[in-house]
């Protein structure tokens, strides 16, 4: 497929998915979420990781695209919200692992884009913030919802109430970034994790995402009965016998997903 806004290209079983609008700063306008939709729904079974990041030196995302959003009236600002929670929805709810290299502004949707990954990496001159009071709006991409998950309701509300930016120590030190890395190196970085990742079976990573993302907002006993069915399930996979063969046999496994 030809895609106007964004670029899809893929490393063996690794894809990388670029929000490509650098003259806009990646702002996501509606064709640009419907490009990344349709993005994800072409990935096939051979993408065992997904990298999303920004075109150009300056932005990953630096917002939705606020000289379309301008003329919405109500109506279709809730169509344009409704692309984006579906969108980010689809990202997070893919049983592969999702990266996001975040190489400068992720700001509002970019952040939200963020959010929605399973882990994010952040060049040095990262900038990372929910600016959407001062428009007079909230975050509508799923922004008030998964930051309050990750760094707690507090520290949602501070950044969000404020519309302020922080920097990627910043985010890192309250545990929306995982790690910082020079700005030459970001990617790379990305692509060696993934690199780590492909060595392991397929199956059990999805089932660990699906288990992780279901159990945490169960109680304890609940989520704990989530894993314990999973972790059995697997016992009835290829890669189960597959992976514990090639242990007792001392040499690496051939995973095959199934």
């Amino acid at each position: 497929m030809t895609y106007e806004n964004i670029r899809l290209e893929h490393d063996g079983a690794v894809a990388t998915l670029t929000i490509d609008r650098p003259k806009a700063l990646n702002a996501l306008n509606n064709k640009t979420l419907q490009e990344f939709e349709a993005a994800l729904k072409s990935l096939g079974a051979d993408t065992r990781v997904l990298i999303v990041t920004g075109g150009g030196e300056k932005a990953f995302v630096a917002g939705a695209d606020v000289a379309e959003m301008s003329a919405l009236e109500v109506p279709e600002a809730q169509l344009f919200a409704t692309q984006g929670h579906r969108a980010f929805a689809l990202l997070e709810s893919l049983s592969i692992p999702t990266i996001a290299a975040v190489n400068g502004f992720a700001l509002g949707g970019g952040c939200e884009l963020a959010l929605a990954c399973d882990f994010i990496y952040a060049s040095e001159k990262a900038q990372l913030g929910l600016p959407e009071v001062g428009l007079g709006v909230i975050p509508g991409f799923g922004g008030t919802q998964r930051l309050t998950r990750i760094v707690g309701r507090a520290r949602a509300k501070e950044l969000i109430f404020t519309g302020g930016r922080i920097d990627a120590a910043k985010a890192k030190e309250i545990g929306l970034v995982l790690e910082v890395l020079p700005a030459a190196e970001l990617l790379a970085h990305c692509s060696s994790v993934a690199a780590k990742m492909l060595k392991n079976s397929p199956l059990a990573i999805a089932t660990a995402k699906r288990v992780i993302g279901q159990g945490a907002d169960k109680d304890l006993g609940e989520a704990n009965a989530l894993e314990r069915r999973g972790f059995a399930e697997l016992f009835g996979s290829d890669d189960q016998r597959e992976g514990m063969k090639a242990f007792l046999e001392k040499r690496p496994a051939v995973f095959t997903g199934k």
